[in-house]
């Protein structure tokens, strides 16, 4: 597949952006194709770094392209010989390594589907998502092989357990056993743009975790944000460029694959694999060793990152040019400390795992004669614009759009400006067709796609994130959005991260209660709270500020790193009814 074929439009195309661009999908488009094997072909790029790892024990190494390349074909042989067709399902269960990469890049190259799980998962997880989907085969490392292990009779589909690593032994197959004495041609999957390539499982923040599935054209869709929101990642041939990669984001999510692995390689250059825990210093240090220049960097780590090293270019020599953020509200507190203390503007992204990439900020835009031209430069606290190529709007519950200044639904429109469709979309969800109807409004083919976070878009087309739609709730009549509370707190010195939720009150309907984790250095108590609420009712409305804040060694997090404010919101409602109970009781 030559590089016309999957190519998006030259930077010279996007002139004024969103008026001029058209997306060029093919017929025929393969992730591997476009991310391993052309590289490999090409005699400038294929001995260049596509991942260089370490691991937190000290261990490290790089895998050239033309490494990355020739190992998935391997690989691919091998996940053939052992029964996996086109379109099965393969688990690959595994942290940023190498292998993880490989593993991607034969699962495509075969037509088969990668369904990526985090090393995180616990059994039940784990069971949910294999029995779900039916995957008949996986490729698991020491983080995950026990409790995969531990489940595998309860997934009758589950025919083969490849070992990676240090699990070796433990499993049907070992990878380097696999790989090294293979001698067949793998299939050649000639695939379509439409088809499936990667089964994604939803962090599962508002119920089930239900199975987003992801064709291979996707990719495509995702490219106009990445390249705008890393401020013109990619420009040029790869063999002239210093461009390097990082982000902690699990390369299981659509952070870590979509916004890291797939589009860095798309482009020809090295992406950082690090194996190991998140740390502050840990991430600048590796940032540091590795001449980093782009990265995301979740909100939740760049608060870490705040708060334990205020000014990090004082100690570790950084190379970064771009940073962009999602998964959570970035807020002006975490943007004003990147453009000071990182010395880079923070580019706040927007997306979903059904539809990636479709909104954000973008400093900068190159024209093909290298020629700099502003893009529409981060507004703190924004969303951001719809990148090139998307058509999004804010709606009401019947699909209309709604007043410029009106809060509403985040959606998506599946046609972009031009009436085409637009490649960045999901197919469906697996075996889920009453979900995936729910989730458009309109026809199949003329419909938007909700996205179920609630903004504002203002006057000029940006958007202002008010929260998850069922994280937005009624205080004393007042419509509450938490981020914005929450990002209020997170600017005192003594809050490390905060999660606002409302507390039932038979008066008021709720009261606004915030769950606070106390920075090193501060001691919970009564003068402690007082404080807080001075500090955001002295900043915001005065029916915002926490009635209630309590303190809380860590916030229920999703495996992807946002805050399950839904927890907190359940648990709030059981203390409640209990209290309400007991009340009943004693009145008996």
């Amino acid at each position: 597949m030559n590089g016309r074929q999957h190519r998006v439009p030259a930077p010279d195309a996007w002139a004024h952006l969103h008026g001029s661009l058209r997306w060029q999908v093919p017929e025929r488009f393969n992730i591997a194709e476009a991310c391993a094997a052309r590289w490999a072909a090409d005699p400038a790029v294929a001995g260049r770094t596509a991942i260089a790892w370490e691991h937190e024990d000290g261990r490290s190494g790089a895998l050239s392209y033309a490494a990355l390349h020739a190992q998935s074909l391997r690989l691919a042989a091998a996940l053939a010989g052992l029964g996996v067709k086109r379109g099965d399902r393969v688990a690959v269960v595994m942290p940023q390594r190498p292998e993880t990469a490989v593993a991607h890049m034969a699962v495509y190259h075969l037509g088969a589907v990668a369904m990526p799980l985090s090393m995180l998962f616990g059994p039940e997880a784990l069971a949910y998502r294999l029995q779900d989907s039916a995957a008949v085969l996986a490729l698991v490392d020491e983080t995950a092989i026990a409790n995969l292990l531990a489940v595998r009779a309860e997934c009758p589909a589950l025919r083969t357990v490849v070992a990676v690593g240090a699990a070796a032994g433990q499993g049907d197959v070992d990878w380097a056993a696999a790989l090294a004495t293979t001698r067949r041609a793998p299939p050649q999957a000639r695939t379509r743009a439409d088809d499936a390539a990667v089964l994604i499982y939803t962090s599962g923040t508002t119920g089930p975790p239900k199975g987003a599935l992801v064709p291979h054209r996707a990719l495509i869709g995702n490219l106009t944000g990445f390249v705008c929101s890393q401020d013109w990642f990619g420009l040029g041939r790869p063999e002239a460029s210093d461009e390097v990669f990082w982000s902690p984001a699990d390369w299981a999510w659509t952070g870590g694959l979509m916004d890291a692995l797939l589009p860095t390689l798309y482009f020809g250059r090295p992406i950082v694999a690090y194996q190991g825990r998140f740390g502050a210093e840990a991430a600048l240090g590796l940032m540091e060793r590795h001449r980093v220049t782009h990265s995301f960097l979740f909100p939740t780590a760049l608060k870490a990152m705040m708060k334990a090293v205020p000014a990090p270019r004082e100690r570790y020599a950084l190379r970064l040019r771009a940073v962009m953020s999602a998964g959570e509200a970035v807020g002006d507190a975490v943007f004003h400390w990147c453009r000071q203390a990182l010395g880079v503007t923070l580019n706040e992204m927007f997306g979903q795992t059904e539809i990636n990439y479709v909104v954000g900020n973008c400093g900068r835009w190159v024209a093909a004669d290298g020629s700099v031209h502003p893009g529409w430069p981060a507004r703190p606290g924004s969303m951001g614009r719809p990148y090139p190529g998307h058509r999004v709007a804010v709606i009401d519950d019947e699909g209309r759009e709604c007043p410029r200044g009106t809060p509403g639904d985040v959606a998506v429109h599946r046609l972009d400006v031009h009436g085409q469709p637009d490649p960045v979309f999901f197919l469906g969800y697996w075996r889920n067709e009453r979900a995936t109807r729910a989730k458009f409004t309109g026809s199949p083919e003329d419909s938007w796609c909700r996205t179920g976070d609630t903004a504002v878009m203002d006057g000029d087309g940006w958007l202002w994130y008010q929260g998850r739609s069922d994280d937005v709730f009624k205080a004393a009549g007042y419509r509450i959005g938490p981020s914005e509370v929450e990002n209020c707190l997170v600017k005192h010195p003594a809050v490390a991260n905060a999660a606002v939720v409302p507390k039932p009150d038979a008066e008021r309907g709720a009261v606004v209660k915030a769950y606070v984790v106390l920075a090193p250095g501060f001691t919970a108590g009564d003068a402690l709270v007082a404080e807080l609420q001075r500090h955001v009712r002295g900043r915001l409305a005065p029916y915002e500020y926490p009635k209630e804040i309590e303190f809380i060694d860590a916030l229920p997090m999703t495996t992807t790193g946002k805050v399950q404010r839904r927890v907190l919101r359940l648990q709030e409602e059981a203390r409640a009814a209990a209290a309400a109970s007991a009340a009943a009781t004693m009145r008996g």
